[in-house]
């Protein structure tokens, strides 16, 4: 039985967002160790405080300092805890009705197990000991068995206040190609490029994905294509990307391989990005011990037809 592939994958990018009156004043008061809620037409507290009313839509802007202390209204255990989450070691995850709030606070409660935790424990915010202008700036809560503290009545004024946040994304996942994408990138290996035929349509897939995209239909086929193609559409990268060693400006272009059905995305050097166009015929370049084609060049032949690729647009 052949092996199955797989390999770990990770995609991540920050985020970022400006922030509203109401969120910024949130956030730079946990900087300053104040939380704030914001209250609402009908005397309601919200923590974390939103700039509209959930349930009548009308604006807020009312805000209103609440107590760091507060209690558990319900919780579950984290027995394992992932990489970016507030504590290294298990803890259990809580909403926290605050004093002086009507709604809960998600976070994390550093306790020694779960038989430590019950819904209605009293608990405090611990607070980081750097602190940014973030909901990290709780670094958890943990539990409390003396009285509500009094907030001070903060208005919510701040110098210096936090205008935006930079929030990282990551997904980390373990992709397995399949028998169709294996044996795409076993070809690769040997610096072959295949494909698979619609036994319908008689497209050639590249890279293929064990059926037809457009008639539903399994294929097995297998068609070697290129290795030269065509450009059929393309863009200038201007932002250096993460751990990419390439020089910007440069072209990343969709290219239609000779006996293809569908155009593949590859890297286009060789050439000043400013000569790249679409019709332009290309081939692989490769490195040593590279496992997919570095970049394409130009080849040198005439542009090639607009009528030869415009399907593959």
């Amino acid at each position: 039985m052949p092996e199955v592939l797989k390999a770990p994958l990770v995609v991540e990018f920050p985020f970022t967002r400006s922030l509203g009156p109401v969120q910024s004043a949130f956030l730079t008061g946990l900087r300053e160790r104040v939380v704030l809620g914001v209250r609402t037409a009908d005397g309601r507290t919200l923590v974390p405080p939103v700039e509209y009313d959930p349930v009548t839509a009308e604006e807020l802007s009312d805000l209103v300092e609440v107590a760091p202390t507060g209690t558990v209204t319900t919780w579950a255990w984290n027995h394992e805890p992932r990489r970016g989450q507030p504590l290294a070691t298990p803890f259990a995850w809580v909403l926290v009705r605050l004093d002086g709030a009507d709604t809960g606070l998600l976070h994390a409660l550093d306790a020694p197990g779960p038989d430590a935790v019950r819904t209605g424990m009293r608990v405090r915010v611990r607070w980081a000991a750097e602190r940014s202008g973030a909901i990290t700036d709780i670094a958890c809560f943990e539990p409390y068995d003396g009285p509500a503290a009094e907030p001070a009545g903060h208005d919510g004024r701040f110098e210096d206040a936090v205008t935006g946040i930079v929030a990282p994304a990551r997904l980390d996942y373990v992709y397995s190609p399949g028998r169709a994408q294996a044996a795409y990138i076993a070809g690769l290996a040997e610096r072959r490029t295949v494909g698979e035929r619609c036994p319908s349509c008689h497209k050639v897939y590249v890279p293929p994905k064990g059926a037809c995209p457009t008639c539903g239909v399994a294929t097995s086929e297998q068609v070697e294509v290129g290795p030269r193609g065509t450009v059929t559409t393309y863009c200038i990268v201007n932002i250096k990307a993460k751990n990419l060693d390439i020089e910007v400006p440069y072209v990343y272009a969709h290219i239609a391989l000779d006996g293809a059905g569908l155009a593949l995305h590859g890297r286009i050097g060789g050439i000043p990005y400013d000569e790249v166009r679409m019709g332009l015929r290309v081939e692989p370049v490769w490195t040593e011990g590279g496992r997919h084609p570095d970049h394409y060049r130009p080849t040198g032949e005439p542009d090639a037809d607009y009528e030869t690729y415009k399907e593959m647009l």
